[in-house]
Parts: structure tokens; C-alpha cells; sequence
């Protein structure tokens, strides 16, 4: 169903440093059709859940967290990398495959008991994803899921997520 999205991610060798080959999806954002074969196949697997909030990650997962929070009519919040949030944030340290990072959320960004949908574009090792997570939970909120454009399953992220968390559109 999803081969023409996963035709047009293009591999990008050696980015951001040597041995890394970056799934580059911004072939599919430029792509209108297909741009909205993903937020729709996206609102299609959403829809019924009882999701209350989206959660997007900075900054390639605010293109699809925005839409389909649009989309479902429900609230949208952003996890960004330190300092660019403008209110009192709680933050998590988190390890990536080619490096190591922080991110942040709004102190205030999530209520006890929402049914919080994560979502980014790519899942390589999942640590950018179970540092979301672990914000997301401090906040007394509850992970429905995590949704990505992309999986690498090469790289075992779902297993650090909880697999039956994980949904992928497309997988490598």
C-alpha cells in the first residue's frame, strides 16, 4: 500500500557523519500526493483510539504530528532541544546512535491520564523516542503508542519502546 512512500525515501550515505546512512524523508514531504497518503493512512490508524494529545518531536516529527493532530481534533504539544521552548520545561538526556542529546517539554504540556500519541519520522535505536517517553510519563500521562513515518528495524528501537507499542508505516 505504502510502496511508493517507501520508494521515495532516499538514502543519504555518510550523513550525518561516516557510516550512517540517513533515511532522508523530505522527498515525501515535498510530494503533495504523497504527503497526504501518509497523514492519511496516519488519521486511518489513529482515529479510534481515544487519543487525547499528539506528541510531536523536533523537529522532523512536527510534519506529521501537526497534521494529524489537525486532523483527529485533538491538542498537539512539541518536544524541542534545550532553550528553544519559551515557558518552564522538564528535560531528559537521552543517547542517539551517532551521538547524545536533551530535549524538552513544557512543565505544563501534558495532564495526569492523557492518552498521548508520540509521534517522529524515523525509529533507528529509539532513544530519542523512549526519552519523549520517559517525559511523557513524569508528566503522569499515558504512551498509547508511538508513530513513525519510518522503522529501521535493523536497529531494535521497537524492542526499547515495547514493540506492540510501535507502528511504523513503512519498514527497512
Amino acid at each position: 500500500m505504502l510502496d511508493d512512500v517507501r520508494a521515495a525515501i532516499r538514502d543519504v550515505p555518510d550523513f550525518p557523519k561516516p557510516g550512517i546512512v540517513f533515511k532522508d524523508i523530505t522527498p515525501v514531504l515535498s510530494d503533495g500526493r504523497l504527503f497526504r497518503k501518509v497523514i492519511d493512512a496516519l488519521v486511518e490508524r489513529w482515529r479510534d483510539e481515544g487519543i487525547s494529545k499528539v506528541v510531536g518531536i523536533e523537529s522532523r516529527g512536527f510534519c506529521f504530528a501537526a497534521p494529524l493532530s489537525y486532523a483527529l481534533g485533538i491538542g498537539l504539544t512539541i518536544v524541542r532541544k534545550p532553550g528553544k521552548l519559551p515557558w518552564r520545561t522538564i528535560r531528559e538526556a537521552y543517547a542517539l546512535e551517532y551521538g547524545e542529546n536533551v530535549l524538552e517539554l513544557h512543565e505544563d504540556a501534558l495532564q495526569p491520564g492523557e492518552r498521548v500519541l508520540v509521534v517522529d519520522d524515523v525509529l533507528a535505536t529509539g532513544g530519542t523516542a523512549d526519552a519523549v517517553g520517559r517525559l511523557v510519563e513524569r508528566q503522569g500521562a499515558q504512551i498509547v503508542a508511538y508513530a513513525f513515518l519510518a522503522e529501521l528495524r535493523f536497529l531494535g528501537g521497537a524492542s526499547r519502546l515495547g514493540a506492540d507499542r510501535v507502528h511504523a508505516l513503512v519498514r527497512y
